[in-house]
């Protein structure tokens, strides 16, 4: 088992600096077995949330492990989201339990609000964009935290703006906020704010998310051109010359931005190097030459309109850059 690093929030809770990530693995067999061999390499974060639709099968891994004695529930560290057709206060309380009753635990490690944008779901099944009250929700999620079910509270995909807005009129501060960080979409003034705020970041498609073109064909996206991470020149040079492959270089480059990682992979090998990124640094002239690749939020991977194209037209939409 490698070493594994952590962060310490501003609630004084660890958080591991790396986690596999889930998003899009639904099947069943193919999480039981990557996160079983995830738990074996010394993977102690798994991110989730309600949105994937895996909750249930995670659930059952970590239930065999932790009354096998293999795992203790204070080594682990789970964090989940609130469904964007849960995020409202009076969805809060029932939407945790019913998360902590699929993942069979007493508590949620992290709770993170996944979108700004609250929606209804139509009578087609359909997101519909509806009245989003931040200020409420994050007071039910500190009454969780209060009542012992959730241990920190967080948020994701939000901009600077819409922390403040939160931040400005927390009981209970954020502790984390997961957004999307990679070469090519390094979001520094964000990561200077979060500093500056005590709020740790957890970096989500920190590879570039090389296999999320499946899941958006699946939802009928098909004109959305992803940046090739693992596959840009310099990536490959700078893997070249530590000996590693261009994801650890990706990864690595993550953590030395003071980042917390959770790339997702159902593949043992590519688990087992994802997770061997402590034993080794970039040097400064490395991470200069990563950071001149920056293209800036246009490179963004993740925009959440594959939810709803109406989604963009919502007054929270978080990435108005993208649309003006």
């Amino acid at each position: 088992m490698f070493n594994v690093q952590f962060k310490i929030m501003n609630n004084g809770k660890k958080i591991p600096s790396i986690g596999i990530g889930t998003f899009t693995v639904t099947k069943e067999t193919e999480l039981t077995t990557a996160l079983n061999e995830a738990l074996k390499i010394g993977y102690r974060h798994i991110d989730t949330a309600t949105f994937y639709q895996n909750e249930h099968i995670i659930g059952n891994v970590l239930n065999k492990w932790l009354t096998s004695g293999q795992v203790k529930r204070e080594d682990l560290f789970v964090t989940t989201k609130l469904h964007i057709i849960d995020s409202f206060p009076e969805k809060v309380e029932e939407a945790v339990k019913a998360s902590l009753e699929k993942l069979q635990l007493e508590y949620i490690d992290l709770l993170l609000i996944h979108c700004p944008v609250s929606c209804y779901v139509d009578e087609n099944g359909g997101f519909v964009p509806a009245p989003t009250d931040h200020i409420g929700v994050w007071k039910k999620m500190e009454d969780e935290v209060d009542a012992g079910r959730v241990k920190s509270i967080g948020l994701s995909n939000f901009n600077m703006n819409q922390i403040e807005k939160i931040r400005a009129s927390a009981r209970i501060p954020p502790a984390n906020i997961q957004v999307e960080i990679h070469p090519y979409h390094q979001q520094k003034k964000l990561r200077e704010y979060c500093k500056k705020h005590d709020i740790v970041i957890v970096a989500y498609s920190s590879l570039g998310a090389p296999g999320v073109n499946h899941f958006y064909r699946a939802v009928g996206w098909h004109d959305h051109e992803l940046p090739g991470v693992l596959t840009n020149p310099e990536i490959v040079r700078i893997a070249k010359k530590h000996k590693r492959s261009p994801a650890q270089i990706a990864l690595r480059f993550a953590l030395q931005l003071d980042l917390a990682v959770i790339p997702k992979s159902t593949n043992a090998e590519r688990l087992k190097e994802n997770f061997h990124i402590f034993d080794f640094d970039l040097s400064d002239e490395d991470m200069k030459d990563i950071e001149g690749l920056e293209q800036g939020i246009q490179t963004k991977i993740i925009d959440l309109k594959f939810l709803s194209p109406i989604i963009t037209q919502h007054p929270e939409y978080p990435y108005k850059e993208l649309i003006e």
